[in-house]
């Protein structure tokens, strides 16, 4: 009669463990993730120090982009030595004048764009940043859903394991159980028990990692279902032959694609660098002596023209246009490359993405079928005294073990969703 009773008991607690849908529904929104997201995003200093960084590029930009500050010429001239008089010789004179020297060519206005450039792509960099942001949290919630589920199932699996110790030892009392059936019920209890302490220590040092974005308020933080991705599977539904188009408007890629057009002004200016560079000096001189005639001699004024010819090329500005040429290049082959590494990547990910699916579907179809079906069988031969009780347990082990591998992969997946939306850019 007790072993009758005993697969009843048994078989209630592992329909309670099994009954309980997982943490959420997958595909529903979830929009205290987007509000995290957003709240990270605002507070974060790192995109505040970048956009200082762009203003500041921009500030600078403009200062290059001016002439030289003019310089004041104060002197005097042709003051005899002998007596250091100014009314004695009329060549005697006291100066004054001012300087200023232009740009050479084009080259101040090309500074000034290439720092404007500059600044463009420390703000796309914020948009990089964003995306890390994004990126970072949705990976530790989907961890942490993942064991929430996984603690869940724990749980459920000691409540099990609890009631099969209070079975047994009530049925112990009577002389129908052995006490190593007893032993095995507790061991398998303090197993699950680790398995919940290093769930629950793996939990906190998630949201010790979410502070790092969201603050004390990471300490509160519950996943309780998975990012929706309708952005990325409306992408992915098109089913697109190849993905540089999209990959090309990437913040990363536009960061490079901005460090070019600096690269393309800094061979302009390297051109500038042939042009000559012009200076004007304008002076005005007051005499106090007479002049030869007896009457007082006329205040001088004095006009220059400076010209900087750049007449040996070859060690200078030559160099200085190869040297922006290969930065040209470098430039453009850092972009190319970029392209080729992110399309590689996306690929793995739908390769990873198509294969966790294709095992899902196993797992739901088949594997989590057929370890039941074990267990009621093992629950059959007990009955009919052909199985023993630690038997029944393994098979109650591997079910929960079934459960919780099919809870990793569809983690797993939402990883590699979350991965793809930030190299498509698709959150």
């Amino acid at each position: 009669m007790h072993k009758r009773i005993l697969p009843r008991v048994l078989g209630m607690a592992l329909f309670a463990s099994w009954a309980p849908s997982l943490i959420a529904n997958p595909g529903t929104a979830n929009p205290e993730l987007s509000s995290l997201i957003d709240w990270a995003i605002t507070h974060d200093p790192g995109k505040q120090q970048l956009q200082y960084q762009a203003d500041a590029m921009t500030d600078m930009g403009i200062a290059s982009g001016q002439w030289m500050d003019p310089k004041l010429k104060v002197g005097v001239g042709g003051l005899p030595v002998d007596t250091f008089v100014f009314d004695d010789d009329p060549m005697t004179n006291v100066s004054v004048g001012l300087m200023q020297q232009f740009g050479r060519g084009d080259t101040l206005a090309l500074k000034k764009q290439q720092s404007t450039q500059q600044a463009d792509g420390l703000r796309e960099k914020m948009g990089v940043r964003e995306l890390d942001i994004k990126n970072a949290i949705t990976t530790q919630w989907i961890e942490l859903a993942y064991l929430q589920q996984a603690h869940q199932l724990l749980r459920q699996n000691r409540t099990l394991f609890t009631e099969l110790e209070h079975f047994l030892g009530t049925n112990y009392g009577v002389g129908a159980n052995q006490a190593q059936d007893i032993i095995q019920a507790q061991l398998q209890i303090s197993r699950v028990d680790e398995k919940l302490q290093a769930n629950e220590q793996i939990q906190q040092r998630l949201r010790a990692q979410l502070s790092e974005w969201l603050g004390q308020q990471a300490s509160t933080v519950t996943a309780d279902s998975y990012p929706q991705w309708t952005s990325l599977n409306t992408y992915l539904a098109t089913a697109p032959s190849d993905n540089y188009q999209v990959l090309a408007v990437h913040p990363s890629v536009r960061m490079v694609d901005q460090l070019i057009e600096s690269a393309e002004t800094g061979v302009d200016i390297a051109h500038e660098a042939y042009q000559p560079q012009f200076g004007i000096e304008v002076m005005y001189g007051y005499r106090q002596a007479n002049g030869m005639n007896g009457q007082p001699a006329s205040d001088l004024v004095s006009a220059f023209l400076t010209l900087d010819i750049p007449l040996f090329t070859d060690k200078r500005q030559d160099k200085k246009l190869s040297s922006a040429q290969h930065q040209l290049g470098a430039a453009k082959s850092q972009r190319d490359l970029m392209l080729q590494q992110m399309n590689a990547k996306v690929a793995a990910l739908l390769i990873d993405r198509s294969n966790i699916e294709q095992r899902l579907a196993r797992y739901q179809g088949s594997l989590l079928r057929q370890a039941k079906e074990k267990t009621r069988a093992i629950e059959r031969g007990y009955q009919n005294n052909t199985n023993q009780l630690d038997e029944y347990i393994r098979a109650a082990s591997d079910e929960l073990t079934i459960e919780l591998e099919q809870a990793r992969l569809n983690a797993d997946l939402q990883l590699a969703n979350s991965n793809l939306a930030y190299m498509l850019n698709k959150f």
